[in-house]
């Protein structure tokens, strides 16, 4: 027994160098992502450490004083702290609530779009925006919101009487950000639902129309059960960056104005570390960040996978 257990251990060891050679083209397109990952993801790892030191570029990370959890500590103790937790969470929510459904239902409904023409030029129209930078979405977002000559501000004064400061009342900024969001991502997400309902059985579709079922029936009892594994891995993956608001959206829009709903963990590293030199302090926030990141990833897998739901992994 032992003995075959060896022999069959040796066969798939020998058989790995067949398998590489017979696939070799398959791993060669996978290299340049695996390289990217390493240098830009895995390599500055190894950075995280100056958030325990009193980081000094003079001294390098060798030189510098070890302080612990120095850092940490006077994070949790700051009154930015909560600020952040609450302005960052308040915009991650406002997207999974209002921006995660919409590829969705856009998908449920270009489906039914019978018109092969038809459907490929509203596809287009709607994932157009994703390639536009996001700098050229702040610039609109200004010509139309702004005071002075902001169709959408004059459109909603001469309806209520009043002139909103869309760019400046606090208020009006977490929906603003989401609204982005919906405008610019929207088409680009629903390509991935459209590309697992096209691999739904049609026959089923048949069978529901002979029992008598409509549209909406077929959608509840056909459609979404049979995309509801990818929905729930496109879940997973944007609890994972639930606290990733986006950095450059969010620099752009924030002013001194609606600084206090606007500063989130990205804007606030970015102060820290790059314009004030506090290293090993953002160094600890962006830490802090990526630890409940992936704490919150594992926790959303392991709920789905109690649930009888496929998981992530």
């Amino acid at each position: 027994m032992a003995k075959s257990k060896a022999v069959s251990a040796k066969e798939k060891k020998e058989s790995f160098l067949p398998y590489l050679k017979r696939h070799k083209w398959m791993y060669l397109l996978m290299l340049p992502g695996v390289i990217y990952l390493i240098i830009f993801k895995y390599v500055p790892m190894g950075g995280l450490i100056i958030s325990f030191q009193n980081y000094s570029p003079y001294l390098g990370i060798l030189g510098s004083e070890w302080v612990g959890l120095e850092h940490f500590k006077n994070f949790f103790m700051n009154p930015d702290f909560k600020m952040l937790l609450v302005n960052t969470f308040s915009i991650s929510i406002m997207n999974l609530i209002f921006f995660f459904p919409m590829p969705i239902i856009l998908a449920l409904l270009l489906n039914e779009v019978k018109n092969r023409f038809l459907k490929k030029s509203i596809q287009t129209m709607i994932y157009v925006p994703h390639f536009i930078s996001m700098v050229i979405v702040a610039s609109l977002t200004f010509t139309l919101l702004n005071v002075e000559s902001g169709a959408i501000t004059h459109l909603v004064s001469m309806i209520t009487g009043e002139t909103p400061e869309f760019l400046s009342d606090p208020k009006y900024f977490r929906w603003i950000i989401v609204i982005q969001n919906i405008w610019k991502e929207t088409g680009w997400g629903m390509i991935i639902f459209l590309a697992a309902l096209a691999g739904v059985d049609t026959q089923l579709y048949e069978a529901a129309q002979v029992d008598g079922a409509g549209k909406l029936r077929q959608m509840w009892h056909i459609t979404l059960p049979a995309i509801k594994s990818t929905i729930i891995i496109m879940l997973i993956m944007k609890v994972g960056t639930l606290l990733n608001t986006g950095f450059e959206q969010i620099f752009l829009m924030k002013n001194s104005l609606n600084a206090s709903v606007a500063e989130v963990f990205d804007t606030y590293v970015y102060t820290l570390g790059i314009t004030q030199g506090a290293f090993s302090y953002s160094t600890a926030v962006g830490m802090f960040k990526s630890v409940v990141a992936t704490v919150m990833v594992l926790g959303t897998n392991w709920i789905c996978k109690k649930c009888g739901e496929t998981g992530l992994y």
